[in-house]
């Protein structure tokens, strides 16, 4: 019976089948009317493409409801075959050509496609059975265009798609260009912050008046100045044949990279220096590349704000400036540089005005309201000033000084408020404008708030349904959800949780106050009036960021205060903005001071070195808020630290505080103590140095500068100790095991493996005495108790060639660790550590040795200079230029193969500079910003 039945379901369904395909044929009339005479297609390559899926291939209707396969038809297509069907009815594709159609060409390889390359070849796109594009070569011929697109007659045929799905496509890239887009947060021009006017402050003289010099100086000046221009025209060459037009040449591999943008950062990092080294014929070449660059697109997705505003934005003014300006002809740098910066100006577009650091410059995301970061360092944030500001001299645009001098204004009120350690900031910095703890209160509030309404909501369901007779949990649903419905309708979104709508930029979540127990479907998002939804909408209205300037920008409690990375150029900026503008804006004297007397109680000290040089260095401190307390100090000697001699020369020359100059001298010549100090004659990236308790009261103690090195020498010591004692004992027991072979008894014991304490090297204790090994009363009972000759040992002595009882290994020792340290770690005298031994071609050091000598006058800054120069390039230079290396430390390092652009940029520029003329880029007419590029001061 179950059989027959199962029987009776399969007839019932195969007739439905049926009956199916039947209506599908007669509905279908184009199916049958086919001609024989057109041949069927070949089966497509498996691979072959499937119909979009898109809304320009979808079915158009045509009159009556008719649907239309393809997509646009004209006019005639539209006005054959038409059917009444059945709207819901499943549509089977069309087979067969229309009557004006070539039948047999229709199923046939379409015509290849032709493009046209730059050497004037028509590049013909060939098929092959896979449907892959091959390129090849014809001559190029002479036949007219045919319209093969959507609107031709016969689109929408075809076994896959319509005619040509088969067709190969050309591979095409879209490039994409940045494009001005309407601020979200304009300055209205009236509040735009203008550049300083008026006539220029009397400013000190910053260089030093240089006399006659005798032809045997003026032949060795004269002398290692060619051999610093041979170095930059090797290294120009080798950039302009292995990386022209791209960022870095690799100097080993002879190859490029691009790590910024692709826009030949070396090249325009490079111009001011080839016109300054009189390479104008080399200059003019590089123009040709400038005037190639397109700022409006990159490989790269962001753009890094501080690196493209220092190295392309300065290295563009620079080169303006110091090739004559306006009547220098060279208008194309100018251009470039109004070019580049508006796309930047993008990236004050925030809330506060406060730059976005890695702009995503893509329209589709720059068009997008942004925010400032909460983690940025302070130098990528403060150093975008004398290049703005420069920019907006000459072309006298306001807005580019309004920029960052809002920049300015917020560090400096930050700096009136107060930093943890008066004076300087600390290495993260938040500069979203909002304060997360006054947010964090009102997403607290706004919890509570939550909390009280479903309470009240609980209860309201609670009368509710004493009062009604019981529903069902889907009606109970089915309301809830019309209630939301209407809410939503009324107030355009649900108010718990509602995103305020001002023009304010997203900000980080913050967690959501509404609750997810989710007891009763009726605690959804309601609300009635009954509900506390008043106090909800005023806190809906409340914005959510709670307005604060500049504050500490890391997670976690403790903060980082120092003059080296991430820190330093803004530092450098006050004085040199406050050149810049010709004193015209007292806040940059003003920030500047309190920084040098925060760094001057804070962090410098002096290092304890072995031959008590007088030097100088500037730490690092972290603290937790309370520094006179808790903090922690790390004496560190960074390469990128080394600029602060110049910096201190520079302020105590132009503010008239002579000490400034005086610290200026002891810290450039700590970084060249640096230098000297290592086998390579080169110094290292990063390490660690002893201080000085006192800095006019510090020699060298060789048995101090141990104790630094061995941090554990005190727990050293009492595992010697430990181990002294642990021998004697081990002697004891050896001089024990001595006295009892032989014993007459023992031969009866030996043999007994399984008796009671059996152990080797460890005789059992006796009951009454202790077990610690350490008690020697039990063990001269022990020793005693087998003493009678008639007493067997209790314990098996091992036999003579088991060796004797093993000894403990010994600790190290202080002394031992120390000469081992200084050996692995390969420390030059005077380190205690030195991690970051490599060298990238830094110029901080030579920076500030240019200064002193500028400053000074004196030319023991130019012998010193030299020495370092001649480490450098034996080191680092290559067959197509100069090379970073990986270890200091030792006399021959491997190069890593790279050539940062700041190369030619700063650190053969100021070695050129040391010994050309002290006329050429006097400090008394340019200031240079932090990657060397000079800019004129006003006269």
């Amino acid at each position: 019976m179950l059989r027959l039945r199962r029987y009776r379901y399969y007839a019932f369904f195969a007739a439905v089948i049926v009956f199916v395909l039947y209506r599908t044929t007669i509905n279908n009339d184009p199916w049958d009317s086919v001609p024989a005479s057109i041949p069927h297609p070949k089966a497509p390559p498996k691979s072959a493409p499937q119909r979009p899926l898109d809304t320009t291939n979808k079915q158009s209707s045509g009159k009556n409801g008719e649907q239309w396969p393809g997509g646009q038809h004209d006019f005639a297509q539209q006005s054959l075959g038409k059917t009444e069907e059945d709207p819901d009815e499943v549509k089977i594709p069309n087979l067969r050509p229309a009557a004006d159609e070539e039948g047999r060409d229709k199923f046939q390889v379409p015509t290849p496609i032709k493009t046209t390359d730059s050497t004037d070849e028509t590049r013909v796109l060939v098929y092959d059975k896979d449907a892959a594009a091959k390129t090849t070569t014809a001559p190029l011929i002479d036949i007219p265009d045919k319209n093969i697109g959507q609107g031709a007659k016969g689109a929408g045929k075809g076994i896959h798609g319509a005619p040509g799905a088969h067709k190969p496509k050309t591979q095409t890239t879209t490039t994409i260009h940045w494009k001005k887009v309407p601020e979200h947060f304009p300055v209205p021009k009236d509040e735009i912050i203008p550049l300083p006017t008026g006539k220029p402050k009397s400013i000190p003289a910053v260089q030093h008046e240089f006399g006659r010099e005798s032809a045997e100086v003026k032949e060795k000046r004269l002398d290692r100045l060619s051999k610093v221009k041979a170095e930059m025209v090797r290294s120009w060459n080798g950039y302009m044949t292995y990386a022209k037009g791209h960022d870095e040449l690799s100097p080993v591999s002879k190859k490029f990279r691009d790590p910024f943008c692709g826009w030949a950062a070396t090249l325009v990092d490079a111009l001011d220096t080839l016109w300054i080294m009189g390479m104008k014929k080399e200059f003019e070449e590089a123009l040709l590349e400038v005037e190639k660059i397109d700022f409006t697109t990159s490989e790269r997705s962001q753009i890094p704000v501080f690196e493209t505003t220092i190295r392309y934005l300065g290295g563009l003014v620079a080169a303006y400036d110091v090739s004559g300006g306006k009547a220098g002809g060279y208008d194309i740098l100018l251009e470039k540089a109004i070019d580049l910066a508006e796309i930047l100006m993008g990236v004050f577009d925030t809330p506060n005005r406060m730059p976005v650091l890695y702009y995503d410059w893509k329209p589709d995301i720059a068009s997008k309201p942004k925010r400032a970061e909460s983690g940025v360092s302070v130098a990528e944030l403060g150093s975008l000033a004398m290049e703005f500001t420069r920019l907006a001299q000459i072309t006298k645009e306001d807005k580019y000084y309004d920029a960052v001098a809002r920049v300015t204004d917020a560090f400096y009120e930050w700096q009136e408020r107060g930093t943890t350690i008066p004076g300087i900031f600390p290495e993260r910095v938040d500069a979203t404008g909002c304060n997360r703890t006054a947010e964090a209160e009102i997403a607290a509030k706004a919890a509570q708030l939550e909390e009280e309404r479903l309470a009240k909501l609980e209860e309201f369901d609670s009368k509710t349904a004493k009062s009604s007779k019981p529903k069902s949990v889907d009606e109970l649903t089915k309301k809830s959800d019309t209630a939301e419905e209407e809410l939503t309708t009324s107030h355009g979104r649900s108010a718990v949780g509602a995103i305020n709508e001002e023009m304010h930029a997203p900000l980080e979540p913050i967690s959501s106050p509404i609750n997810k127990r989710g007891q009763y479907p009726s605690e959804r998002k309601f609300e009635g009036s009954f509900l506390g939804s008043e106090e909800l909408e005023e806190e809906k209205k409340k914005e959510k960021c709670v307005h604060q300037g500049l504050a500490p920008g890391s997670w976690i409690s403790s903060e980082q205060y120092s003059m080296g990375g991430s820190q330093d150029s803004t530092y450098e900026y006050f004085p040199k903005q406050w050149l810049l503008l010709g004193g015209l804006e007292p806040k940059y004297k003003t920030m500047h001071m309190k920084v040098a007397a925060a760094v001057k109680k804070w962090l410098l000290f002096r290092p304890m070195v072995p031959d008590d040089r007088d030097i100088l260095f500037s730490a690092k401190i972290n603290t937790e808020g309370s520094p006179e307390t808790d903090a922690v100090v790390e004496w560190e000697v960074t390469h990128l630290t080394c600029f602060i001699g110049g910096m201190f020369g520079m302020g105590g020359k132009i503010f008239d505080v002579p000490e400034d100059v005086e610290i200026g001298k002891r810290l450039t010549d700590g970084c060249v103590w640096a230098y000297e100090s290592t086998p390579s004659g080169i110094m290292p990236e990063g390490g660690s140095v002893v201080p000085c308790a006192e800095v006019n009261n510090c020699h060298w103690n060789e048995t101090a500068y141990k104790l630094w090195l061995d941090p554990l020498y005190e727990s050293r010591n009492e595992q010697i100790a430990e181990y002294e004692k642990k021998e004697k004992e081990r002697e004891a027991r050896k001089a024990q095991k001595a006295r009892l072979k032989g014993h007459k008894n023992l031969g009866a014991a030996s043999g007994e493996k399984d008796g009671a304490g059996l152990q080797k090297r460890a005789p059992p204790t006796p009951i009454g005495h202790s077990t610690s090994d350490d008690d020697d009363s039990g063990r001269d009972a022990t020793v005693a108790s087998i003493s009678d000759d008639d007493q067997a040992p209790l314990y098996e002595e091992e036999d003579e060639d088991e060796g004797e009882i093993p000894g403990l290994m010994k600790p190290i020792s202080h002394e031992s660790y120390v000469e081992g340290k200084i050996l692995s770690e390969m420390l030059p005298p005077g380190f205690v550590s030195a991690g970051y031994h490599g060298y990238i071609l830094r110029p901080e050091a030579i920076e500030s040795v240019w200064y002193m000598y500028r400053i000074t006058g004196d030319t023991t800054w130019q012998d010193k200079g030299w020495k370092m120069f001649n480490a450098i390039v034996s080191h680092t230079r290559t067959e197509a230029g100069n090379s970073a290396i990986d270890n200091v430390l030792i006399p021959n390092p491997d190069k890593e193969d790279a050539m940062e652009s700041f190369w030619m940029a700063e650190t053969l520029k100021y070695f050129y500079l040391l010994y050309s003329d002290p006329n050429l880029i006097s400090l008394d007419d340019y200031v240079l910003n932090t990657e060397a590029h000079p800019f004129r001061r006003p006269s």
